[in-house]
């Protein structure tokens, strides 16, 4: 009981760089309003402002490979946390220089190379701890802390702005907003002094005995022989040093190439354009003013809660590939709903529905299970390069979606007598068709195996 208890201790730890993931990336969206009217920003720089950080994400997932293997998963999670704090900070602060939009954005880059380093290595980093027999449950405390963070800052920012008038929100609360992300990011940077390295980063390094000591306080004493000599026997015979892998070797490439496109077809199921544009999709779909835009969010942000739960308490039980299916066919029916009603000039209740459906669907499924997948199919002496460019990869596709969405939304095509506004749900349910096909036919089902077992997969 004392060793479960540590484990899952210092795994809510290493997740809390997920509440950090969906805290930065949500206060952007409730703080936006009143900043926008402080700059007396154009559409154009609102957009560059909003997206900024999504900038910051990518090249931090660049960086955060070479980063994990050259000084360890906590070591990068240590300084992604600090990353955070700067940009949290820094981001109220834009009014005492010169340049002062310029300011801000430079201060969401940060925020966002935190993002992008807390996003491969906190996942990677709990999988590297936790026993195959509970690694998806252990992992999906990662994406529960990141749809926890996005519904905490929306109450945040709805207290904050709910204390202060309108013209003191666009003096001044906005930046408290960004300041408010300094409890949590000062926490998460404190408390990760106390956490152990990864055993198999040890071992990566050749720090066997320490490695052992790790795995004797999270794991049953008469398991963690045989974990200690499955990582030994997986790095036998095997470059441990990054710099003399070659990645563009057939073998290597073709994990990493699968891992890569799965992580960005969780992007292309729309997530991001129900969460970043979910306020525009509900006013046009039920007719709702912009005062309900927070009860929207939160409505959202709660179905979020819920169904990660469930994911959390299924993946280990049902498997991961399963949890794709379902997920997979519910954010169909949710989409059909959606863009039926919208094409048949038909909006209302079963509109509602079909957009909780589909949240609850990626929810249970693309949500949590992409990350748990991620962190488990890579080989060790790949596994932190590899994720890398997967998670990386994740980010660009974020980017494209979340800038092509509104673009597609106000063509000409979607909104002609045919398509009615429906066609960029059309176009999600087309990429989650691709993806059942491709979990079917690439992805492994890798509950119960050890992450060293998982590496004869791909023999």
């Amino acid at each position: 009981m004392k060793k479960k208890s540590y484990l899952l201790l210092i795994t809510v730890i290493a997740a809390l760089g997920g509440l950090l993931f969906g805290y930065d990336t949500g206060v952007i969206n409730g703080a936006q309003f009143y900043l926008s009217k402080y700059f007396e920003l154009s559409d154009s720089l609102k957009g560059w402002v909003v997206g900024s950080a999504l900038l910051g994400c990518f090249v931090g997932a660049i960086i955060a490979g070479k980063l994990s293997a050259a000084i360890g998963r906590k070591n990068s999670l240590i300084i992604s946390a600090a990353l955070f704090t700067v940009s949290a900070y820094g981001s109220g602060l834009p009014d005492i220089f010169p340049e002062t939009v310029s300011v801000l954005v430079f201060f969401r880059i940060i925020g966002g190379l935190g993002i992008g380093v807390a996003s491969m290595n906190a996942p990677m980093y709990i999988a590297e701890i936790s026993p195959s027999s509970i690694r998806g449950k252990m992992v999906t405390y990662y994406q529960l802390a990141i749809v926890i963070g996005f519904f905490s800052v929306f109450l945040v920012t709805y207290f904050i702005g709910n204390e202060l008038t309108q013209s003191e929100n666009i003096a001044f609360g906005w930046k408290r907003m960004f300041w408010s992300e300094l409890i949590p990011s000062t926490l998460f940077l404190l408390l990760l002094f106390f956490v152990p390295k990864s055993p198999r980063w040890l071992c990566l390094k050749g720090k066997y005995l320490e490695a052992l000591k790790v795995l004797e306080k999270i794991q049953d004493p008469e398991t963690v022989k045989k974990d200690l000599q499955e990582i030994k026997a997986s790095l036998k015979n095997e470059s441990t040093d990054t710099n003399k892998i070659n990645y563009f070797s057939k073998s290597i490439l073709v994990i990493i190439a699968i891992g890569t496109i799965f992580s960005a077809l969780q992007q292309f199921t729309g997530i991001n354009a129900v969460l970043y544009y979910g306020a525009d999709i509900f006013e046009k779909a039920l007719g709702f003013g912009q005062e309900d835009v927070l009860k929207q969010q939160i409505l959202l942000a709660f179905i979020n809660v819920v169904f990660t739960l469930v994911a959390m308490f299924s993946v280990d039980k049902f498997g991961r590939k399963p949890l794709i299916y379902i997920g997979s066919i519910g954010m169909i029916i949710g989409f059909l709903l959606l863009g039926v009603t919208l094409q048949q000039q038909t909006v209302g209740v079963a509109s509602l529905i079909g957009i909780l459906i589909f949240i609850a669907s990626f929810s249970l499924s693309m949500g949590p299970v992409v990350w748990v997948l991620l962190s488990e199919m890579f080989p060790n002496k790949i596994r932190s390069v590899a994720m890398s460019v997967a998670v990386a990869a994740q980010w660009a596709a974020n980017y494209i979606v979340s800038q092509s969405f509104p673009i597609v939304v106000g063509s000409d095509v979607n909104n002609n007598s045919f398509w009615n506004g429906s066609l960029p749900y059309f176009i999600f349910i087309f990429f989650i068709f691709v993806i059942i096909v491709f979990t079917y036919k690439l992805i492994p089902e890798t509950k119960g195996k050890t992450l060293e077992e998982l590496e004869d997969i791909w023999e």
